[in-house]
């Protein structure tokens, strides 16, 4: 059987976590070709490490002629990197999900997809339930809402942050409004947010509540739904943003399995 080229746009920690899971065997229908990120040094390291070509622009990456793109930089790169990537002959799988809170973006990517015959595949992050959520939104309208719990230490340098906030003993509510306001807030914390948005009720009626609570470590959402037919209550705790990385490889998985759930 022929391999799929797969290639990365990011060359962090959670990329890497995706490159050493076809390393060690999760992957046997991929061949990592190559990798860009914003980084040069990272980038060639990275590329060293993983046995693939170093690229230092998306020409260069296309040029490989990939299969798959696989993302795991920033909602900027979604933004700035994905229509070409689409239009350049490869899928691309998103964990950067906060970049499809921008609705024009959004529509855009959708279209150019479908006109260049490609898949944009949206990876789940830190969450999940993603088929109840949309089956419920199917089958009446729904109301979505998101709770995240958040340790002192990773909201300190976000505009969330309040020196006061260091002597609390008791939860406290720091953010509430829906998840366009708060990806725009937060760039870089709550893709998984939007994500769940963009699979029920839609970035702009899809609420997120945060709450800072003391001595908390790692992530943990509540996700509830409630329409017509279906409602639901779901709770996910993560101890470390791994699970993030591990999302893309499911993804990844997913697309080649003869039986995909």
């Amino acid at each position: 059987m022929e391999k799929k080229r797969l290639a990365f746009l990011g060359c962090g920690f959670l990329n890497e976590i995706v490159a050493n899971a076809l390393h060690n065997g999760y992957l046997p229908e991929y061949e990592l070709v190559g990798a860009f990120g914003r980084n040069p040094v990272r980038t060639t390291t990275f590329a060293e490490r993983h046995d693939c070509k170093a690229c230092y622009s998306m020409e260069e990456l296309l040029a490989l002629k990939p299969d798959i793109i696989a993302e795991a930089a920033s909602p900027q790169a979604v933004g700035e990197y994905s229509e070409t990537i689409l239009k350049g002959g490869a899928s691309l799988v998103v964990l950067s999900i906060g970049a499809f809170a921008d609705a024009a973006l959004y529509n855009r990517v959708r279209e150019t997809a479908a006109e260049n015959n490609q898949k944009v595949y949206i990876a789940s992050g830190a969450v999940g339930g993603f088929d109840v959520l949309r089956t419920a939104a199917l089958m009446s309208p729904i109301k979505a809402t998101m709770t995240s719990k958040k340790s002192l230490r990773s909201l300190f340098y976000t505009p969330l942050f309040k020196e006061e906030l260091m002597n609390i003993t008791e939860p406290e509510q720091v953010f509430s409004g829906n998840t366009k306001e708060a990806i725009e807030m937060l760039p870089f914390h709550f893709n998984v947010a939007v994500a769940t948005a963009l699979a029920s009720a839609g970035p702009e009626r899809t609420t997120l509540n945060i709450d800072a609570v003391p001595g908390f470590v790692g992530d943990e959402y509540k996700i509830e739904i409630e329409g017509g037919e279906v409602k639901t209550d779901l709770n996910i705790y993560s101890r470390t943003s791994n699970i993030a990385g591990w999302s893309v490889v499911a993804v990844l998985r997913n697309i080649v399995s003869p039986i995909v759930f």
